[in-house]
């Protein structure tokens, strides 16, 4: 089975190796017919510590490294849409 790929804006840094990554999904609802909007924060392995607060990155599934960090930092995603390895 295939790793699942997030895009996400970088959060928090304070951590060491980690980065706390906020990802936004749209969606339209049900019955109200509505886009609504749905975040969720995940904790990343950043090796590095290369990415800081505002940068887009994406994120793949990885293995569990502690309790709550099950994600790593493929690269970061640059303006223009390209990917840009980390």
């Amino acid at each position: 089975m295939p790793k699942r790929v997030l895009q996400g804006v970088v959060v928090s840094d304070k951590n060491d190796k980690t980065v706390v990554v906020k990802v936004e999904r749209r969606f339209t609802h049900p019955l109200l017919k509505k886009t609504v909007r749905r975040s969720k924060k995940y904790q990343a392995h950043d090796e590095a510590n290369t990415y800081k607060i505002g940068d887009t990155v994406l994120i793949e599934e990885g293995r569990p490294m502690s309790k709550l960090k099950r994600w790593v930092v493929v690269g970061a995603v640059s303006p223009a849409g390209e990917v840009v390895a980390g």
